[in-house]
């Protein structure tokens, strides 16, 4: 589903401002011309990852961009794992990477929970 810039900017809870350093930072990495930018819901969770990071976590803009980094590290090698392995119930074609890549935006949900869950009290 693809999201506009003013949606996506209501939805993820961000203002103009922040979401312009993220994608100066290519944190966030827009499709379409920059006139008109569009997200995705994979877009979306990771712009809760990278505020939680920040607000949350107090992590600074150099950590933020490690631990994406990583995170996309451990999103290609799953991919091209399950690609290799059989059984993996992942084929190789175009509807299996989508269907990797919804599995990635779980992930990513996944891992701004329990970094919310795991904040102490």
């Amino acid at each position: 589903m693809i999201i506009s810039k003013t949606e996506f900017l209501y939805r993820a809870s961000v203002d103009h401002e922040t979401l312009e350093v993220w994608i100066e930072e290519q944190w966030l990495i827009p499709q379409g011309p920059a006139a008109e930018p569009a997200f995705s819901e994979a877009d979306l969770a990771r712009a809760a990852l990278i505020r939680d990071l920040q607000r949350d976590l107090g992590v600074n803009a150099e950590g933020v961009g490690v631990i994406l980094h990583l995170v996309d590290q451990i999103h290609s090698l799953r991919q091209a794992l399950g690609h290799k392995m059989p059984g993996s119930g992942q084929s190789n074609d175009r509807d299996g990477a989508a269907e990797a890549g919804v599995k990635g935006e779980d992930g990513l949900l996944n891992l701004a929970s329990r970094a919310r869950s795991a904040e102490p009290r």
